[in-house]
């Protein structure tokens, strides 16, 4: 049976929150949904409780469970969803997240009235604490090639980090062989980067669609964790690493330098991060590594034919080329003033 969306939920060790999440994926007004859950082996009782529903609830007959022998990870997950979905347009959502019943309808009718390629709804993020933080696109079309990857990149963070939250073509991400890399952190954030230059048809909107709930010992908090793995920041390091290899097959467009821009400063406050808990890390990161990260993604000679943000890409190439100590002096003095150290 063919589906006009997919909605998948990679689903590892959520027993505490699955339910609430499948049930609101359930709920959506919008009828033709599969829902593609994958099971990686978790053995918390997440599995107990999506098979509990999927055997009583009225669209059960939508619902396709697939479970892992062992723990493969996120990107195997979200990867193997891309490779199994049944509908022409795909919707990921985390297993402990929530979305408003009307999600699928409402970017399904952006869809078709735009002819777009994708459709991205806002959010809202609930901190531990209960308070809630919203963030809001304006209501924009983005028609042409080039028109989202060059907003998406014309400030640092004017684009969602996440995979979440977006109705996309699912041919654009098969005809481009677009993958989620194998790391636990930031593989969503590397999608989501690169995905937007594939795309030529866009519609943002402002309506609240999706609710990001943080919870304890999550992989995206390993922060506030008194002792944290050097292999685990460094996982990030490696995240951004991949969009500088990349980038290479975008240095002919206009929103190159702007994306070189948002990686450097990406690199920026990772190395911050470092400094401000370094004596948490372990092993200790040493001066010459911190270096190693701020490797610009162009070369000087690309920098200073840029048309955007050169001055700014030329202060970071030149950070990232100074001898290790006074690198990491630099970046402290700067993180002290912006007042993230």
């Amino acid at each position: 049976m063919g589906y006009d969306v997919t909605i998948g939920i990679p689903v590892y060790k959520s027993a505490d929150y699955i339910r609430r999440a499948l049930e609101s994926a359930l709920a959506q007004t919008y009828s033709s949904i599969e829902y593609l859950v994958i099971d990686d082996a978790g053995y918390d009782g997440s599995l107990d409780i999506i098979n509990a529903i999927a055997q009583v609830h009225p669209r059960r007959k939508d619902i396709r469970i697939i479970c892992h022998q062992g723990n493969l990870g996120v990107s195997a997950s979200r990867n193997q969803i891309i490779d199994e979905a049944q509908g022409d347009y795909l919707y990921f959502m985390d297993s402990d997240d929530t979305i408003a019943e009307n999600t699928i309808e409402l970017l399904m009718h952006n869809i078709r009235h735009f002819d777009a390629e994708i459709v991205f709804g806002s959010y809202e993020k609930i901190e531990l604490s209960g308070v809630k933080t919203l963030y809001q696109y304006p209501s924009i079309q983005l028609l042409r090639e080039g028109e989202l990857a060059g907003f998406a990149y014309c400030k640092y963070a004017s684009i969602q980090a996440s995979s979440c939250n977006y109705l996309v073509k699912i041919d654009i991400l098969r005809d481009n062989k677009l993958r989620f890399i194998d790391t636990s952190y930031w593989e969503d954030f590397v999608f989501t980067f690169d995905l937007v230059t594939y795309i030529s048809r866009a519609v943002l909107l402002p309506d609240v669609t999706y609710s990001y709930n943080c919870r304890p010992n999550s992989l995206s908090h390993y922060q506030h964790r008194n002792t944290i793995s050097k292999h685990e920041v460094w996982q990030n390091v490696r995240a951004i690493d991949s969009l500088k290899i990349s980038s290479s097959r975008l240095l002919n467009k206009a929103y190159f330098p702007n994306r070189c821009y948002n990686i450097v400063m990406t690199d920026f406050y990772i190395a911050c991060n470092i400094l401000k808990r370094r004596n948490d890390i372990v092993p200790y990161v040493r001066d010459w590594e911190i270096k190693s990260l701020m490797r610009h993604p162009a070369s000087l000679l690309q920098v200073c034919k840029f048309r955007q943000s050169r001055a700014k890409n030329i202060i970071f190439l030149i950070v990232g080329k100074l001898p290790a100590f006074w690198c990491v002096r630099v970046i402290w003095c700067v993180g002290k003033l912006k007042k993230l150290i």
